[in-house]
């Protein structure tokens, strides 16, 4: 059976929004975000490399999770980071989901000695610019831990 991980996702204010699951499957990682009381729009949402979520800014957590040294996003001719996901898409109601599969990225590269985060950010993710897609401030963090 696969291994798992999951984070509640929180605000900068300890507010609950939403929980992430990283499940092995079979040749990478299949990551899930479900998301409640965010801004509407689209948002970047990425793996993180340190599990830490120190408010306000959650830039305790690091940059993007990219073991294997690539540029940001998945339309960089030199990208993606392993971490890098999909836009998540917040409706007016303020829910979204996300689901995306991370081929080749390992689980216990992932879940290492510092851990691993989810973030998610406060604008659209560019899929192209080093070293975040310019997607903005991190709005909610969640750290990782095996289940």
């Amino acid at each position: 059976d696969s291994r798992l991980a999951s984070a509640v996702l929180r605000t900068p204010a300890g507010t609950e929004v939403g929980r992430a699951t990283v499940r092995e499957i079979a040749g990478g990682l299949r990551v899930t975000v479900d998301a409640m009381g965010l801004p509407p729009g689209p948002h970047g949402a990425h793996i993180h490399t340190v599990g830490k979520c120190d408010a306000p800014d959650f830039a305790s957590a690091g940059g993007h999770w990219n073991p294997t040294r690539m540029q940001h996003g998945s339309m960089n001719p030199q990208g993606p980071h392993e971490g890098d996901m999909p836009n998540m898409t917040i409706g007016s109601d303020g829910r979204g989901a996300l689901s995306s599969d991370l081929p080749g990225a390992s689980f216990d590269t992932l879940m290492d000695a510092d851990g691993a985060a989810v973030v998610i950010h406060a604008a659209a993710d560019d899929l192209r610019t080093d070293p975040s897609g310019n997607s903005g401030g991190r709005v909610a963090c969640g750290v990782l831990t095996k289940e």
